[in-house]
């Protein structure tokens, strides 16, 4: 248990992003986890692109769907772009990718909501 809350504090204190890059997070408890999210349309988040906590203010549900904030432009998450596993790291994330310096949602996983 003291690992596994030594690894949130350390994703928490690092600006709460998961991908492992340069390989510091290898030993942590949920890197293996972080690293097999999909998306039900078959998306792979952390293995190809970077993924960030995200604020409660900045995103929502409407209508059973979900919005995100990021950057200045909030953006509708696609149904098939949201996991659906049950959210280990607590946290609502989201791993954005830019077209033309605009952001796209590659995935979406909202927080344990606890």
């Amino acid at each position: 248990m003291r690992l596994i809350i030594a690894a949130l504090a350390v994703l928490l204190t690092t600006g709460a992003t998961a991908r492992d890059r340069d390989g510091r997070y290898a030993n942590s408890p949920l890197h293996e986890w972080f690293e097999h999210l999909e998306t039900p349309g078959g998306g792979r988040c952390c293995s190809d692109a970077d993924g960030t906590a995200v604020a409660d203010v900045d995103w929502q549900t409407a209508n059973g769907h979900y919005r995100v904030r990021i950057g200045d432009e909030w953006l509708d998450v696609p149904d098939d772009h949201v996991i659906t596993e049950p959210n280990r790291f607590g946290r609502t994330m989201v791993w954005p990718y830019y077209t033309n310096g605009h952001p796209h949602v590659r995935c979406f996983m909202p927080g344990s909501m606890i």
